[in-house]
């Protein structure tokens, strides 16, 4: 985890270009010993090489390979550019993020950082900050913008023999997992489900939730309940919206009358249905050779191999057992947090998927831009 500090964030600066806002970085970065003097080149260098633009006003400006040798420690220095710089190709960066990183342990960082500002609507949020707490609570994720859904929150065939118990066990993995408190289960007892359809029943809470989750559990023996089939219970614990794309996702299902194929799945695929759609298409699995991982610049390679073809195309890290994202998005791809040697398994639909897949391999196998 990144641990940020006021120290680490400089607020209302003022760029007319991002040359001279990487160079305000880099003396920052210097002036704090985490680099030595020269390292300005090496992100200049970058620069040049390929843009640092991740989206959604956000820019990582690094060095280069051959300038880790003047890194002296891990870190980061942010600038606030509430008026924005030009970052080219008609972008403009709110926050620059320099980073200072001796080997692919920047990785994580960036997979921390990518993670909170995917989020739809961040870019606005980020320029109208006024104080560095405020940037630290949304790089730190304090504002949460996704629902905490994973497979310990799925537990399947529980002997049960009403919906009380099913509520209760639902609840109680949210509250087992730190989300929520005892409240959340009492009231969500106290509410009672509601009926969806295909045998899937809702329940709710919003009382003492400190994270929004989501929980699933079906039954070992499907039964009855008011004359209306019962093959599994989905629990939502909200303090806000995070979850409104989950429903949307469980909707889908219902409208295709997936609920019961859904239940039968298997945990991760479970979550994955409510987290992510797949897609179901032409699939490759290629390994990461390049020496430190998916940083920026063979991610951005990656990207734009990526986004020269038609198809839909998803990529899962299936080392780290990571949800299926879109391959065409750089942020989402660098948040798989690739390291030398994972292998990637990429999903295409389209006319053009197997023409993509094939170009990804090779690019891949190329070494993205950097040599192997």
């Amino acid at each position: 985890m990144l641990s940020l500090s006021k120290n680490d964030i400089t607020m209302q600066q003022i760029a007319s270009n991002k040359q001279d806002a990487i160079k305000a970085l880099a003396a920052d970065l210097e002036a704090t010993g985490l680099v030595q003097t020269g390292y300005v080149n090496g992100m200049l260098a970058r620069e040049q090489q390929n843009s640092t633009y991740l989206g959604n006003g956000i820019a990582i400006p690094h060095g280069t390979t051959e300038t880790r040798d003047l890194v002296n420690h891990t870190g980061v220095k942010i600038h606030h550019f509430p008026q924005g710089v030009p970052w080219g190709n008609d972008q403009t960066a709110y926050i620059a993020i320099g980073i200072a990183a001796k080997s692919d342990e920047h990785l994580g960082i960036l997979k921390q950082l990518t993670k909170v500002l995917s989020a739809d609507g961040m870019e606005e949020k980020l320029r109208r900050c006024e104080s560095e707490q405020a940037i630290i609570g949304l790089l730190n994720g304090d504002e949460q913008q996704e629902a905490e859904c994973n497979p310990e929150l799925i537990l399947q065939q529980f002997p049960a023999q009403d919906l009380l118990q099913l509520t209760a066990v639902a609840a109680g993995l949210i509250k087992y997992q730190g989300f929520a408190e005892t409240a959340t289960v009492t009231d969500a007892i106290n509410q009672g489900a509601t009926y969806l359809g295909q045998g899937l029943w809702l329940v709710k809470s919003n009382k003492q939730v400190k994270r929004t989750a989501i929980a699933v559990v079906t039954p070992q023996v499907p039964f009855e309940e008011s004359g209306h089939p019962v093959a599994g219970m989905i629990m939502v614990a909200a303090n806000n919206m995070a979850h409104k794309a989950n429903l949307e996702h469980l909707t889908n299902l219902i409208s295709q009358g997936k609920i019961g194929q859904w239940l039968a799945s298997s945990a991760q695929e479970m979550v994955t249905a409510l987290t992510q759609v797949s897609l179901e298409g032409s699939q490759a699995t290629f390994a990461i050779r390049n020496p430190h991982g998916l940083h920026a610049r063979p991610g951005a390679m990656l990207v734009n191999t990526t986004k020269k073809f038609d198809a839909n195309i998803q990529v899962v890290n299936i080392t780290s057992d990571s949800k299926p994202v879109n391959a065409k998005s750089l942020m989402k791809v660098i948040g798989l947090g690739v390291k030398c040697g994972h292998e990637l398994q990429f999903t295409a639909q389209g006319s053009d998927a197997e023409a993509a897949l094939t170009a990804i391999g090779q690019a891949i196998a190329d070494g993205l831009g950097e040599k192997l």
